[in-house]
């Protein structure tokens, strides 16, 4: 992707490693909570750098540099993107700041809503001030995470699957059940896991039928049994951003968000080697989503630019920039007439919606974040 001569990546050397599923998403990366990259801006500073401006805690390269530059040509205020590599490096740095970050607006996933909203870290929204918020699908709106829209507004959401080489596995794989059976056999060696905790519990979880969000003893154990013994022996690498992977068709089997599997897919030489799962038994649901942070020193400048992205023509070219789901009334039907490639992967079916989940903040998470520990441990030994 070419960038705008105003817009700027910095990628600092120690943060090339730490990525998420939202980078590379335009074919380049800003990475880590001190890269920015700045719109409409000949500044790169972070929080509160850019005077009369609008300043963004976000994900790396997660909103179409277009879009940015024409809402300072249409309303006026120059936008600085500052980025982080996760929800608990965003939050700390809200946190120790006590709302004098600079920060204007925060992108959060839901699972941390509720958690920043009672720390005190985002502004109770105006949805007086958001007209267009008229424009969100139900699904995505008055959600169990944050009923009423009291903190957030959809950006986005997507969910979560495989890929796997057809020229390696011969079999056609379905399920979760499907995806470990393969680990441990044709792809053993060649397979990848998403640098992502609770992804990778929800493999197993789902694979028995298991709640996502469980928090039983004997579940939670089963589960370090069973990737301690049986996975981690095949497992060749932990990637958050797997698109590379896939488009160089670096290993036969890879645990990945739609998005990302979507691109990969796509920048490979030969598309229809790799072939995408939406597994039978479910998955995780997450979503992204806009909000104004406590403090904000620009918050006129903040609910007019969320406004603005809810506009269904911006929201479209966000949605074929990022590769993910806006939640916007009629954006698949719009996405689809500017032939926007393999919506299979970016639109979900109703039938596969039914079986996704909401993931949650529950008193398992430590645990399930020392099983990762451990699984990274003995990974390919």
């Amino acid at each position: 992707m070419n960038q705008p001569q105003n817009v700027r990546i910095l990628i600092p050397e120690a943060m090339k490693k730490s990525v998420s599923r939202r980078m590379f998403l335009g074919g380049s990366a800003a990475l880590g909570v001190t890269a920015f990259l700045a719109a409409c801006s000949s500044g790169s500073g972070g929080g509160g750098s850019s005077s009369g401006g609008l300043n963004i805690y976000t994900w790396g390269e997660y909103d179409d540099p277009a879009v940015l530059t024409d809402y300072t040509s249409a309303k006026g205020p120059k936008i600085t993107l500052d980025s982080y590599g996760s929800n608990p490096e965003m939050i700390a740095k809200l946190s120790a700041a006590k709302g004098t970050t600079g920060y204007d607006i925060c992108v959060p996933t839901h699972s941390n809503i509720q958690q920043m909203a009672t720390a005190g870290l985002l502004t109770e929204l105006d949805h007086s001030r958001l007209p267009n918020m008229k424009n969100l699908v139900a699904k995505v709106v008055n959600t169990p995470f944050d009923p009423g829209n009291k903190y957030s507004v959809c950006k986005d959401w997507g969910s979560t699957g495989y890929v796997y080489d057809t020229t390696i596995i011969k079999r056609d794989l379905k399920s979760w059940a499907d995806f470990l059976d393969a680990a441990q056999k044709e792809a053993s060696g060649s397979m990848s896991l998403l640098e992502d905790q609770s992804e990778v519990a929800y493999t197993y979880f789902y694979a028995n039928g298991i709640d996502e969000n469980t928090t039983d003893p004997a579940h939670i154990a089963a589960y370090r049994s069973f990737i301690i013994d049986k996975i981690a022996p095949h497992v060749q690498a932990f990637e958050s951003s797997t698109n590379a992977s896939i488009s160089s068709s670096a290993r036969a089997l890879i645990h990945c968000w739609n998005g990302d599997g979507r691109l990969g897919i796509l920048a490979n030489a030969e598309p229809d080697r790799y072939k995408w799962v939406w597994p039978t038994e479910g998955a995780n649901l997450w979503q992204d989503n806009w909000a104004i942070v406590k403090g904000a020193p620009h918050e006129d400048a903040a609910y007019e630019f969320i406004n603005y992205v809810l506009d269904p023509v911006v929201s479209l070219k966000e949605l074929l920039y990022i590769g993910y789901n806006t939640g916007i009334e009629g954006i698949e039907e719009a996405a689809k007439k500017a032939d926007i490639k393999r919506p299979d992967m970016v639109f979900i079916s109703d039938d596969i919606m039914k079986k996704l989940v909401y993931s949650q903040m529950t008193s398992a998470e430590g645990t399930i974040i020392g099983i990762y520990d451990e699984l990274k441990a003995a990974a390919g030994k």
